[in-house]
Formats: structure tokens, sequence, C-alpha cells
């Protein structure tokens, strides 16, 4: 005897070898045992044999049209072998019942199972809706097969055009652009990225860069809901003192500005003022969640994405010829010996007389100049409201602390490399399209004006941090335990020293425009500033608060996110220029070993990073002449070769001579590039190792 039963959705027929009441022992064709529950049993039968059975019942299956097979069906629930013999005939053979058997199990939407061997029909409803269904199914099946071919062609079909960055950065998995490139990826043995390539879906490589971006940091889009900027409604007294702010031309959200009291009369008393959103921004108002969502303004050439709306930016920005609110820091000095008598922290509206540019004035406001009364230049002037003897005072400082920061860090802060800055012609501040002209230029790092602002912000980043530290008010900071090797810089809630700047504490806070961590703070610090020694209780976030530890966490993926951005996109327009150029050779210089004779190189007078090979014999700090190969803008990748060393061996840098005095100079280097950025545009500090 035989039976034919279901086994986990699925039919077998064997040979019995012994039977009890719930079950029996069965023997398949392949020689296995199994054991066969009775309510599993639906056909007991002695011929034909097993496979015999099974292949002409599924043959039988096949002649059964389904929707007369719907219509032949009782209203009510009925057995298998019921609707073969109202089907075949009265008389139906066990074939034709196995087959009725088989047919009615894989049409689940003309009948649905109700138990062993029982099925009943499902409302005509429900049909059409499984039909329609089916056919929308078997036609998007065909979709794909013909995408999938004319992807295979090298043809993208405009459907997939119109999904491409979804497919390559955020796919649906079920989606049939997404699986037409699968499958034509499987086709073609290319990777998914190859065979668009090829097909031309990637007209633009900064389109490709873009749109990642967007998609993994922006997926809604960088449009600002409508907001309006909360009016400071302190009585705000103003202060006597006209300062003045240092930045780039492209600056909009001035954060920073500087003034220069009692020069001649033994007591300088220098002011750092900061933009004070923080007295008008609320924590958890509609313009905070906006700042806490993006948590920074991203930089790139030609383009900014920034924290606020620039509605609420210009409410609060530094703006030339304005009264404006202030967090000011006040640092009295010795003058003769700059040592620090007192600081006092001040909220205060400030008349802000001039805003300087780096680009306008670094080639007027230089060494000679500012340290020599007598020296004079014809390279430009400043605006007749900024004092040059003032100039000289904050240079002069800056340089004292710089070097009182190089004795707690140990060493000195080389300034060896320059600051790249991009220029996109014709771009006039819309998203580039990756097709404008790029200008580079440099900007020594270490300049004067650079010099003056950098030390103000590390002295008020230092000054503030220890101040709401003494008061037990929590704040963001960036600590270092040393400079050792692989010790990186950390974000957390307590003043620990930062070894790379050489202070005692450090919280960013000069930036509040720009960046969340400094509007934090300087929440912080206004309740310092209003409250004093009962400021813990009033500050907005308490000790240990979770908030803080959220904020944190969230600030460090974004911002690490936003700088390798920044750094990818500065990597597309120097190799960009490469190609408007027509540059084809670069002298570079060695700074470390790769495997095989091959080295990584630094281009002299490009940021641009790249390994070369035919190095074998070189040492760290050797000058070459190197061939550049291919450049491929979507990898964002050159590689070159080495034409001649332009340097003699007795010549080359030792490895201490050759470095830069920057701690984490080889990890960043040998990623995509590394940029020197405009420490008041970025906010990166000298020694802060955690910038790009």
């Amino acid at each position: 005897m035989y039976l034919l039963f279901e086994e986990a959705g699925k039919f077998q027929a064997g040979r019995v070898l012994s039977e009890a009441e719930a079950s029996a022992q069965v023997e398949l064709d392949s020689g296995k045992r199994v054991k066969v529950k009775a309510a599993n049993i639906l056909i007991k039968f002695d011929k034909p044999a097993p496979a015999e059975l099974m292949a002409q019942a599924a043959a039988a299956a096949q002649t059964i049209e389904l929707e007369l097979a719907w219509e032949f069906a009782p209203e009510e629930e009925f057995g298998f072998a019921d609707l073969a013999r109202d089907y075949f005939s009265d008389n139906a053979t066990l074939i034709q019942q196995a087959g009725a058997l088989f047919r009615l199990f894989e049409a689940p939407h003309y009948f649905r199972r109700a138990g062993k061997g029982r099925f009943r029909k499902a409302p005509a409803e429900i049909v059409q809706q499984a039909l329609a269904a089916i056919e929308k199914k078997k036609a998007v099946l065909e979709q794909i097969d013909a995408w999938s071919a004319e992807l295979s062609a090298g043809r993208c079909p405009a459907p997939v055009q119109e999904q491409l960055f979804k497919i390559l950065f955020r796919p649906d998995k079920n989606a049939p652009e997404y699986k037409a490139v699968v499958e034509a990826s499987r086709a073609s043995h290319l990777p998914p990225l190859a065979l668009l390539q090829r097909a031309g879906a990637i007209a633009s490589p900064y389109q490709f860069h873009w749109q990642r971006f967007l998609l993994d940091n922006f997926p809604k889009g960088t449009a600002f809901p409508a907001l309006q900027a909360p009016a400071i409604t302190d009585e705000l007294p103003l202060s006597p003192v006209q300062a003045y702010s240092i930045d780039d031309s492209q600056t909009t959200e001035i954060d920073d500005a500087l003034s220069v009291q009692g020069l001649g009369s033994g007591t300088v008393i220098v002011g750092i003022h900061i933009a004070a959103p923080g007295l008008a921004i609320a924590p958890g108002s509609p313009i905070d969640q906006v700042g806490r969502n993006r948590f920074s303004t991203v930089y790139m050439p030609g383009y900014k994405i920034t924290m606020l709306p620039d509605d609420v930016v210009q409410s609060y920005t530094l703006a030339e010829g304005r009264d404006c609110p202030a967090v000011s820091l006040y640092v009295t000095f010795d003058e003769a010996t700059l040592e620090i008598q007192t600081s006092e922290t001040r909220l205060e509206r400030v008349h802000i007389a001039a805003n300087l540019r780096h680009d306008q004035l670094d080639a007027v406001v230089t060494p000679p100049w500012l340290e020599n009364p007598a020296f004079e230049h014809e390279n430009g002037t400043i605006p007749a409201s900024i004092s040059r003897l003032q100039l000289s005072f904050l240079y002069r400082l800056a340089k004292e602390l710089k070097a009182r920061r190089e004795v707690v860090r140990g060493k000195p802060e080389n300034f060896n490399r320059p600051d790249y800055n991009f220029r996109l012609i014709g771009n006039d501040g819309a998203v580039p399209t990756g097709s404008e002209e790029v200008v580079i230029t440099t900007r020594q790092r270490g300049s004067p004006l650079d010099l003056i602002v950098a030390e103000a912000m590390i002295l008020a980043n230092s000054t503030w941090g220890s101040w709401m530290a003494e008061l037990g008010v929590p704040g963001i900071y960036r600590s270092q335990a040393s400079m050792a090797p692989g010790v990186k810089v950390r974000m957390g809630t307590k003043a620990l020293p930062h070894a790379g700047i050489g202070v005692k504490s450090y919280a960013w806070s000069t930036s509040p425009l720009r960046r969340y961590t400094d509007l934090v703070n300087q929440w912080q610090i206004i309740a310092c500033a209003r409250h004093g020694r009962t400021a813990a209780l009033a500050a907005p976030f308490k000790p240990k608060d979770a908030e803080l530890f959220s904020i944190i966490s969230g600030f460090d993926a974004a911002y690490s996110a936003y700088n390798g951005y920044q750094a990818g996109m500065e990597r597309f327009w120097t190799l960009k220029y490469l190609e408007q150029q027509g540059i084809s050779e670069l002298t570079a210089t060695t700074f470390k070993e790769g495997p095989g004779g091959s080295w990584m190189v630094r281009a002299d007078t490009l940021p641009l990073v790249f390994p070369v090979l035919g190095g074998q014999g070189l040492m760290r700090g050797a000058r070459l002449r190197v061939k550049l190969g291919e450049i491929d803008e979507i990898a964002l990748d050159v590689s070159g070769t080495v034409l001649e060393r332009l340097d003699v061996p007795a010549d080359a840098l030792d490895a201490d001579e050759a470095g830069s005095g920057d701690e984490d100079d080889d990890e960043a280097a040998a990623g995509p590039i590394t940029i020197a950025v405009d420490v008041n545009e970025s906010g990166a500090a000298p020694g802060d190792n955690s910038q790009p």
C-alpha cells in the first residue's frame, strides 16, 4: 500500500512500512524513511507507483482551469475529491483526484484551505483583487526583465535614472528599479556602480557625491521650515568699546569680534565678544530643534549648508555698524609682561566698528608692519576705525599666549603647510554642478590675523570652560589625555586637560551660530553670568544630564560626517583643478611608506595626498617629481609614478624635521586628503588634532 501525504507544505508519496492509529512509517522512493502523522495522510492507494502517481497527477492538475473549477465548486466547504468528481466526472480517477488536490493547493487566490484536504472557494471580489495583483506582478517582472536587458546593453532606462541615487545609496530592495539593476549586474558580471557608469547613468560625478551626502545626512532636504528669529528682550547695557571681527569674505555667520582698551596705561583689557543667540533662542524651541537636528554648518568649496536659517543668523550675527547683543569676555593683562590679572564675563551690546576680511588684509597685516611702526608698504590699507597699535598689541599677545601653551604642550606648533582656499568661478552661492572652474589659493597658517583670532578663541574657550567647572555648571568639553600616538580628542561633560592645545580645559563656546555645542555652552555661560555661584540651579542643563550626553553623541557623528564630506569635496575640486589646468606632473614629498616600495606623498603646492609607485630606497621627507595616473572622480582617486628624486639622500629630512607638528598627521593623510581649514571658519584651533 502507498500513501500520498502533505509534509511542510509539500506533497510526497511512498510505500507504507507500518501503520498505527496516529501515524504511519513510510519509505520514500529515495529510500528515506519518515514518520507521517495520520492527520497529514490524504490518499491511500495500491497503484500506480508513487513516482508515477505524482507525475501523472501534476500533469492532470495543469488541465484544470481555475476559473471554471471555481464556478463548479460549491459555496460550502468541500474536499478535493468532491471537486474532481464535479469537474471531471462522477467516476473521477485517482490521478484526477490527486490532480485536483494539487491544483486547489496551488491556487489560494481562488480556494481557501480549510483543513485536511478541505477547501472553500474565495469570494468573487477577493478573486478579482488577487487576479489583478497577479497580473500586476507579472507586468512588473516583465518590466524588470526589460530594464535589465537595457542596462546590460549599456543603456539606462529613465525610471532607473530617476531613482539612481536611491538605488546606489538608500535602496528599496523591493523596488523594481533596484531589482533590475541587481539582475543586470548578475547577468553582466559587473558591480552595480560600474554597470550604471557604463550605461551612462552617472553624468555628473559631483552629483554622485552630493546626492549621497544628502541621502545620508539630509534625506528630507536642506530647506528650513518657516521660522522667525525671536527678539532678545533683555535690557543689555551698551559697551563703550569699538569691536571688529576678522573672517574670510565668504563668512556670513560672524560669531566673534575683538576689542582693546587701555593701551599705554600699563593695563590693557582685551574683549572677546561672541554673538548671543542663546539670549533669544530657548532650549526646546522650534529654532533650537532645527539647530539640534543639524548640529553644525556644513562647509564645502563654493557652497555651505547653514545650521540655522539665514534670517535667524542675520538677526544675531555681529554685523558691521550695528550694536549687537554679545556674550563678552574681558581679560585684563599687564601691558608689559602680558600676565593675566583678571577676567570678567558680561551680557551686553557691543558696537561692531568693522568686519575685517583675511583675504583683503593678510597682505597688509604682516609681521614687519605690526612689529615696526616705521614700516610701510603699498599692499593695501585697513579701515581707519581700526588701530594699528591695537593690532600690534593683539599680535604680540597672541605670540605670547601661543608660546605659553607650547610650554604646557611640550612641543611647538609648526605651521609649515598653508591653508588652501577654493573658489568656484561663476558659482554665485548656488549648489555647484561640478563643472565650474576652480581656483585654489594659499594662505600660510599662522599668519598674524589668523594667529590673533585663534589665540583669542582658545583663550575664551579655555577660560569659560574653567569658569563653568568652578561654578559646578556642566558643559560640553573637548579633551585629550596626552599627545602620545593614538590618543584622540574626546568630547565629554567634564573639564579635563587638552594636551594637544596645552590648556587645562577647553569648551567650544565661540561659534554659537554655526556649531550646536557652542550654543549649548553659551546657554550655560549665560546662566553663570546671571547667577554666579547659584548658576548650577538655573542652567538649562544640570550635572549628569542625559540630554548633554545625547547631544555629544549626535554632534560627534554629524560633525565627523560633515568634515569627511568637506575633505572629500576639497579633494574632488583638487582633482578637477588638475584636469582643468592639464597638470600631469607634480612635485611631492614622501611621508609614509607603503608596501612594495610604494609611498604616500603630499603634493608641494596643492592640497593633495596620493600613493606613488617606484619609491624603493626612499625615506620620509624625500622630494620627488611624480607623473600622475588616471583620475577617477567617482572614487576620488589618483596615483602616481616616481619620475625622479629632486633632493640628494644626504639632504633628506628625518622624520622629526619632515613632520608637520600635528600628532595625527600620518593618520589624517592616509585618508582621501588633508586640508588645513581657516580657524575662524571651521572653529579648529591649532593643535586640536581632531580637525581635518
